[in-house]
Order: C-alpha cells, then sequence, then structure tokens
C-alpha cells in the first residue's frame, strides 16, 4: 500500500518579484564589491583608497541596481497592462469566442466537454472573474497581484548595500594581506549562507546551492585580484 501523505499547510508566497530583489541584491552587492575590493587590494595600493573604492561601488552599484530593478518591473507590469487591456476588449466584443476559448483551455487541462463549455459559459457570467481567469489561464498572471515597482527598488538597494558592506570592513580594522584574506573569508561565509537560504527554500541540494555561490565568489575574485596585480605592478 501507497503510503498517505498530509496535505500541505501551503505555498510559499513566490511572487510579486520580492524574494528575486532581495536575493540578487545581497549576492550582487557581495560579489561585485569582494571582487572590486580584492583587485584594488592586489594592486598595492593604501587601505584609504581601497576603502574608497569599495564605499564608491557599493553606494554606486546600490543606485544602479534598485534604478534597474524599477525599470525592469515597471516595464514589465506596463507590458502586462497592455495585455489586460487587450483581453478586457476582447471579452467585451467578441464574447463568444472567448468562451470557446476558455473552454478549450479547460479540455486540455482534462476536464470533459461539456463540463467545460458549462464552466466557461459561468465564468463569463462575470466581467471581472472573467478577466482575472483568462489572465491567469493566457498570461499566466493576476491583475490585482503584480509586482511593486518601488518595493522591489528599495530592497534591492537595501540588499545591495548589506552584500557590499560585509567585506569592506576589515580594511577598517586590519591593513594588507590581512585586510584581504579576511575580506575573502567573510566573502566565501556570505556567499554561502546566501547559497544555502536559496537552495533550502528551493528545496535543492545544500551543497549544490553553497558550492555554486562560493564558486562565483571566488572566481570573480581571482580575476579581478590578478588584474589589480598587474596593474599595479605596470602602473608603478
Amino acid at each position: 500500500m501507497s503510503a498517505r501523505h498530509e496535505p500541505h499547510a501551503g505555498h510559499r508566497s513566490v511572487s510579486g518579484g520580492l524574494a528575486r530583489a532581495s536575493v540578487f541584491g545581497v549576492s550582487d552587492g557581495l560579489v561585485s564589491n569582494v571582487s572590486l575590493i580584492l583587485g584594488f587590494a592586489g594592486s598595492g595600493v593604501d587601505n584609504s583608497v581601497v576603502r574608497l573604492a569599495g564605499l564608491a561601488g557599493a553606494v554606486a552599484g546600490a543606485i544602479s541596481m534598485a534604478a534597474g530593478e524599477w525599470v525592469s518591473v515597471t516595464s514589465q507590469n506596463d507590458l502586462i497592462r497592455r495585455e489586460l487591456a487587450v483581453e478586457r476588449r476582447e471579452l467585451e466584443h467578441n464574447a463568444e469566442a472567448e468562451t470557446d476559448e476558455l473552454a478549450a483551455i479547460y479540455e486540455s487541462h482534462g476536464i470533459d466537454p461539456e463540463r467545460a463549455a458549462a464552466a466557461a459559459a459561468d465564468v463569463m457570467k462575470n466581467s471581472d472573474i472573467a478577466l482575472e481567469v483568462h489572465a491567469r489561464e493566457e498570461l499566466g498572471v493576476a491583475p490585482d497581484d503584480l509586482p511593486p515597482a518601488m518595493k522591489a527598488a528599495a530592497l534591492s538597494f537595501v540588499c545591495f548595500i548589506f552584500g557590499a558592506f560585509l567585506p569592506l570592513g576589515p580594511f577598517y580594522v586590519w591593513t594588507g594581506g590581512t585586510a584581504a584574506m579576511v575580506a575573502l573569508t567573510i566573502g566565501v561565509i556570505a556567499a554561502a549562507a546566501v547559497g544555502g537560504v536559496v537552495a533550502k527554500f528551493a528545496e535543492r541540494p545544500l551543497w549544490f546551492g553553497i558550492a555554486r555561490q562560493v564558486a562565483i565568489v571566488l572566481v570573480a575574485c581571482g580575476v579581478t585580484y590578478a588584474i589589480g596585480e598587474i596593474a599595479g605592478v605596470s602602473l608603478s
């Protein structure tokens, strides 16, 4: 006999783009700034220069990240609203065709043709419900649940700043190679934490999420540190 499974308590909220904004913000802030800082450190410049570069990179990157998130979400919402306007016009002027279209969609989900036609006709009786159902079935969106652009931008800004400042702290305490090694260690630990959290919520193997994020940080830092050493030698 197969084991009886208890019904799950509910799905996590994955809509709205806020989870993406927070994860991308922390990850991008961490990777971009730790690699930037180590690139400057590799060139052999004074700690004050490294701190200035890290601070500028954190602020500039956070602003750019927030602006990009706002433009991206706003543009996506504008496109969705345009498609919803088209769908609303079709429901008003071509109700019969839209009813047949919805019935066909229900049939493709395995519903009996007669029941599919009856269900589609019931949905079409209310224009607001009809728009919501057609939007979900045809566009894969909920008309009343579009991601908030300003919230996504603000969250991206804060998370980027947080991730970017983590590897900058050691250069206010130590100097030279010690500061660089501590910054790299913090970057690796933070990257592992981000990868672990993402893997846990996505229910993917923990080791894979951690290894992927750590590998990204190590590759980025290795490349920029090498460039810093080469540029530092040539400039000096």
